[in-house]
């Protein structure tokens, strides 16, 4: 019966919901039409240059003016001598980034979830957290001064190599820094979800007996298990979408056999050569790619995680 009850209160409570949201739908209306009109404007009409991919494009003829050439710029990409390297060196940085670099904020955070003095975490949390809001050119310049000939690291290791012209050390340079900038920001969400771990489930595992690693198995990570899966469907997703500033920026002419990626190519295809067509098609040949892996990723992970994935 009170189950029942239990039922028939919610119904009532959702009609009696949606009863008021077509009663005052103009108010829902105008809350939500500057958050519409910015997503079409921004979002949906800029789409419509995806159609450059497909024409041989000229800015004095416009979109609807320019010849249409359908896949021939992608059957160029794909058969450009350059396509195999350019492919690998974007894959290689973001599967070797994902892999050292996704463990990093969720260690971090279970970490600082046992720090029992609140101004001591405090203070970490903040140290953690500051690299974050260093720009991604300072930070390129912070290492291109720390890894120079006459830079402190030379200077530690008591030679002369001038690391970013070797292109071995571009991928670990990328990545470290990437490490050291970004993991202290992207623990706080774990850190959100290890606040909603059950004190009386760690209580009892304590008096149980257990340490500090069986503790976290049996307590910490189930509270962040769900969110650890959906970041790693989103970072898998976007395994293709590497930002070109920080690959150029770091790029140099001996060191271009590593740092050479599909983002930095499309960049200097468009932007400095003016070749818009090709450079868009590239680009969409990359967001495709990411579209792909984001939904087998999602399937495998859900397949392995008793169907939960995004």
């Amino acid at each position: 019966m009170k189950a029942g009850k239990l039922r028939s209160t919610g119904v009532n409570q959702s009609e009696s919901f949606l009863q008021y949201v077509r009663k005052h739908w103009q108010l829902y209306f105008i809350f939500l039409l500057p958050a519409l009109a910015l997503t079409i404007i921004f979002k949906y009409i800029p789409m419509g240059g995806i159609l450059i991919a497909f024409e041989e494009y000229s800015p004095f003829l416009g979109i609807t003016g320019s010849e249409w050439i359908g896949f021939a710029n992608f059957t160029r990409f794909l058969h450009s001598p350059d396509f195999i390297q350019y492919l690998l060196n974007t894959l290689k940085l973001a599967v070797y980034g994902l892999l050292w670099g996704f463990p990093v904020p969720i260690i971090l955070a279970l970490l600082l979830n046992r720090i029992q003095s609140t101004g001591l975490k405090k203070k970490i949390q903040l140290i953690l957290y500051m690299p974050n809001f260093v720009s991604v050119i300072v930070l390129c310049g912070m290492v291109r001064i720390l890894l120079s000939v006459t830079g402190p690291l030379n200077g530690m290791l008591g030679t002369s190599i001038n690391f970013m012209t070797v292109p071995e050390f571009f991928r670990p340079i990328y990545i470290i820094s990437g490490i050291w900038q970004g993991a202290g920001w992207a623990s706080i969400m774990y850190t959100a979800s290890l606040a909603n771990a059950s004190q009386e489930l760690r209580e009892a595992a304590i008096i149980d007996g257990a340490n500090i690693w069986q503790q976290m198995k049996a307590v910490d990570w189930p509270a962040i298990r769900d969110m650890v899966v959906i970041q790693f469907i989103l970072s898998a997703g976007n395994i293709m979408s590497i930002g070109f500033e920080k690959a150029y920026a770091l790029q140099t002419d001996m060191n271009m056999q590593s740092s050479e990626i599909i983002a930095t190519y499309v960049y200097k295809k468009g932007l400095l050569d003016g070749d818009y067509s090709f450079s868009t098609a590239v680009g969409l040949f990359n967001t495709v790619i990411n579209v792909v892996l984001l939904v087998l990723v999602n399937k495998i992970v859900a397949r392995m995680n008793d169907g939960k994935g995004i």
